[in-house]
């Protein structure tokens, strides 16, 4: 029977059959780890660690959609997560909305688009309307891009799946180490859905529960539309500077409908 061995933390804490990054299916090892005092900031940064640890299965690759509710580890527990000195830095300023018109006028005027989808588009279903925007702009001669990160999503490769089914080119769609280098010569970047993920805090807040955590550099982008159901920090409770700077706008309502209104506009 296969099993994951872990290169880092002794102890593994998963579901009995999951999906590694290949699309093979292997069992692993249940164990006795107990898991309730960790939050979800901290597995999600967790299943980043183990993502870029060398952690690997008897298929030879690396998990990389581990996600947070998928991996637990003793040593991240105690050796990573008791690290912080005091408060996370306070957040300042306000969040600034753009209505649809503004977003579309944004993806008139650009050449390069890159779009991170994260579990909010799977809860709205918003991968087909997102598939057409897709097409849409790629008519138009644009360059559309996916960036994926490896815990986006519920499960191992759910972004990856949905964008599939939705038919969108598999040459576009691009893991977080291929593409974030290529924010600062990004034109628009849409988040569809996200949060973690694309928080800078990971980098900028020593003190922030998810210090250290790899994430989408997507603030460095020309501009940053994120799209979003309200003002809530999303699953983890951990605030989100990406949503206040200054090339930041906010694209309020459910994705499916949001990105829908969106089409209409986009000749």
């Amino acid at each position: 029977m296969p099993e994951f061995r872990p290169g880092l933390g002794r102890q593994v804490h998963c579901g009995q059959q999951r999906w590694c990054c290949k699309g093979q299916r292997v069992r692993a090892r249940r164990t006795q780890t107990s898991d309730q005092n960790i939050n979800p900031g901290q597995t999600t940064i967790a299943a980043c660690f183990l993502t870029g640890s060398g952690y690997r299965g008897k298929c030879g690759e690396s998990p990389s959609g581990w996600q947070r509710d998928l991996v637990r580890t003793e040593t991240l527990q105690t050796g990573v997560f008791g690290g912080t000195t005091g408060p996370a830095m306070e957040v300042e300023g306000e969040q600034k909305p753009i209505d649809v018109d503004g977003v579309a006028q944004a993806l008139d005027e650009a050449d390069s688009v890159i779009i991170i989808p994260g579990y909010g588009m799977a809860v709205a279903q918003a991968q087909q309307n997102v598939a057409e925007l897709t097409r849409k702009l790629r008519g138009k001669g644009k360059e559309v891009r996916f960036a994926i990160h490896p815990v986006a999503g519920r499960l191992p490769g759910h972004m990856n799946v949905l964008l599939a089914e939705a038919k969108v080119p598999y040459d576009i769609v691009l893991e977080m180490d291929e593409i974030n280098d290529d924010f600062p010569d990004t034109d628009v970047v849409i988040v569809i859905g996200s949060n973690d993920i694309v928080n800078p805090a990971a980098q900028e807040d020593p003190n922030s529960p998810i210090a250290g955590m790899p994430v989408l550099e997507c603030w460095k982008a020309k501009q940053v539309f994120v799209s979003k159901r309200g003002q809530g920090t999303g699953y983890s409770g951990i605030e989100n500077p990406l949503f206040y700077k200054d090339n930041t706008r906010m694209y309020y309502g459910d994705a499916k409908d949001s990105i829908g209104a969106l089409l209409a506009k986009i000749d």
